[in-house]
């Protein structure tokens, strides 16, 4: 059942709307258990799109194994989408920066306002997001440590390969998931992939995730697949940060995901006009590299990577 649950007016007799798809059982129960899949707050993240379309086409296929009820978002941000933004055009907004909204605001703020009460009162909320065009992440959660108890226990059937428990921050308070934990709605932020693409693989990873999440919530009875354990990083410490030492083109010479030694080469960055090799990317410490640069050039200080330290990865 498709409905719009937010809507405002736009020039030229246009009209904005923001809908979800709620998929339930042909003979609803009271009481049911509720997930929501939310995604495209920002326009240029377009992962999510995959596991909006697979996620409802596998339910489809097999409807009667539906307990409960699945609430698709697929476009928060429906003008960002359409024409490629991160934020709201022509209001050079971000619209992950002004929620939980203002019923009696301004539009952008009415409308938030709006998709956090339809929102409100799930029983899980997986807000899917992807990095941006600069680089590429591998399936993960972040999760805030003021909610991780909430939290955590979802996260880990949730299919991902890393939850990153991170500390509290101010820019998070206007942000849609930290609005809704602070109410006491759990929601998973997931980052994967890269931004304008869709990584077609880390989309049938987080579906299968989310399948095994309505399992354990009592929302499907099919079968489901085993799921990852995820490394949990919960130390600043944990990650290192790499970042061009000088501007130029760079080249990888690992793949995203590697297991790296200290000292091991992880890219080049070269000069196309001289033809001479700028700097050598190295690994400073013995980890796995779970972010990696996509788009070729940089300026110095750009973000190269991040690489989580070999003990908190548990591998020899």
């Amino acid at each position: 059942m498709i409905k719009t649950i937010a809507a405002a007016g736009l020039p030229v007799d246009e009209v904005l709307e923001i809908k979800k798809n709620r998929l339930m059982p042909d003979n609803p129960k009271q009481d049911m258990k509720r997930i929501s899949i939310v995604t495209g707050i920002h326009g240029d993240e377009l992962e999510g799109q995959y596991v909006c379309f697979e996620l409802q086409r596998r339910i489809s296929q097999n409807k009667e194994k539906l307990t409960g009820i699945v609430d698709i978002y697929p476009a928060m941000n429906p003008l960002g989408i359409d024409s490629i933004t991160r934020g709201i055009p022509a209001f050079d907004l971000d619209m992950n920066r002004i929620f939980p909204g203002n019923i009696d605001g301004s539009m952008m703020e009415h409308l938030a306002a709006c998709i956090v009460e339809d929102v409100k009162g799930s029983d899980c909320v997986l807000d899917i997001h992807a990095s941006n065009i600069y680089l590429t992440e591998i399936p993960q959660i972040r999760i805030n440590e003021l909610h991780q108890d909430m939290l955590l226990p979802m996260a880990q059937n949730a299919n991902v390969d890393l939850i990153w428990v991170h500390g509290a921050s101010t820019v998070l308070e206007a942000t849609f998931a930290h609005s809704l934990n602070c109410a006491g709605t759990p929601v998973l932020v997931v980052e994967m992939g890269v931004g304008m693409r869709i990584t077609q693989e880390y989309g049938e990873q987080l579906i299968d995730g989310i399948f095994n999440l309505m399992k354990q919530m009592g929302i499907w009875n099919g079968e489901v697949k085993s799921v990852k354990q995820p490394i949990i990083s919960r130390d600043p410490e944990d990650v290192s940060y790499l970042n061009a030492s000088v501007s130029g083109v760079f080249l990888p010479s690992v793949k995203h995901g590697a297991r790296l030694q200290k000292g091991q080469i992880i890219g080049r960055i070269v000069d196309p006009l001289r033809g001479n090799i700028l700097d050598e990317v190295q690994a400073p410490k013995d980890g796995m590299l779970f972010t990696i640069r996509d788009y070729p050039i940089v300026v110095e200080g750009a973000l190269m990577g991040r690489l989580l330290k070999k003990e908190v990865c548990g591998y020899e």
